[in-house]
């Protein structure tokens, strides 16, 4: 199904979705270092760049794949929660509470009294879960820094503009902003 009709489907399913999103520039930097492990060389940074711009994807048009679930989160908010990645670093509880009602189960006061939404943000953490023997697969490399702006370490100042040219391009009338 292209992603495109993905709003369809939603309007009769029971089902609820929970897409994450992160800014395309931090997207960049963990995919080239999760291809350069798992194909175990060095990749080309500027050509998976060029790839990112023109929109391909691991899952097809990247730009039209983030839209579709942005307009069914606007069209359909009880099925599909659109969250930023961003918003999870920076306010990882209220993110936890938002989830938790979206998914019908909000915490009650006790459990918040009680810690139960800390526990929960120390449980997910990329700390915790890089550290969990599940997690440690051989010659993978799923967990690295999960910092938001590490990719002002690896893009230069003309990549990082033409990301952003094409961003407010790509999602010009949308309301969706990085």
């Amino acid at each position: 199904m292209p992603f495109h009709t993905l709003r369809l489907p939603l309007k009769d399913s029971p089902c609820k979705i929970v897409y994450v999103c992160r800014n395309v520039k931090d997207v960049l930097v963990p995919l080239w270092h999760f291809r350069c492990a798992h194909l175990e060389k060095e990749v080309d940074m500027e050509s998976l760049f060029e790839s990112l711009c023109e929109g391909v994807g691991s899952f097809g048009q990247f730009w039209e794949h983030v839209l579709s679930y942005w307009r069914g989160s606007l069209e359909n908010p009880q099925r599909v929660l659109f969250m930023r990645y961003e918003e999870m670093k920076s306010a990882p509880s209220a993110q936890v509470k938002r989830l938790a009602e979206f998914l019908g189960c909000p915490f009650t006061e006790e459990e918040a009294e009680h810690g139960s939404v800390d526990k929960i943000v120390e449980f997910c953490s990329l700390r915790n879960l890089s550290g969990m023997e599940v997690n440690n697969v051989p010659h993978f490399t799923f967990f690295r820094k999960g910092e938001v702006g590490d990719f002002k370490n690896h893009l230069t100042p003309e990549m990082e503009n033409k990301i952003d040219m094409t961003i407010e391009e790509k999602y010009k009338g949308s309301g969706l902003k990085f």
